[in-house]
């Protein structure tokens, strides 16, 4: 499984620009296969901070969403209203609860 960690640093204005376009992408990278799982959230104490999480089967499969046009109007929308993305990629497999 690939797991995708990121942070998104911007202006509160800019995050409200991009909320639709994000819900979109949200939406329609659901639907690929091998998505297991991929949300945007607000970090609670920044509202200049988003969070990004993604779970995916396999690398190929990342590779091919990063090839989608939803990532591509995605992109698009951020060249309009800056974002400091910092992403973290990782190999892992599932494991029980520790506790």
């Amino acid at each position: 499984m690939i797991v995708v960690n990121a942070k998104a640093k911007t202006t509160s204005e800019n995050i409200l620009n991009l909320k639709n376009v994000i819900f979109d992408l949200e939406q329609e990278t659901l639907k690929e296969k091998g998505c297991l799982d991929y949300a945007f959230s607000a970090d609670i104490n920044n509202p200049n901070v988003m969070r990004i999480t993604e779970l995916w089967e396999d690398l190929q499969s990342l590779k091919d969403h990063l090839e989608t046009e939803h990532v591509a109007v995605f992109r698009e929308e951020m060249s309009k209203n800056p974002i400091d993305v910092e992403a973290h990629f990782y190999e892992s497999e599932e494991i029980p609860y520790p506790g």
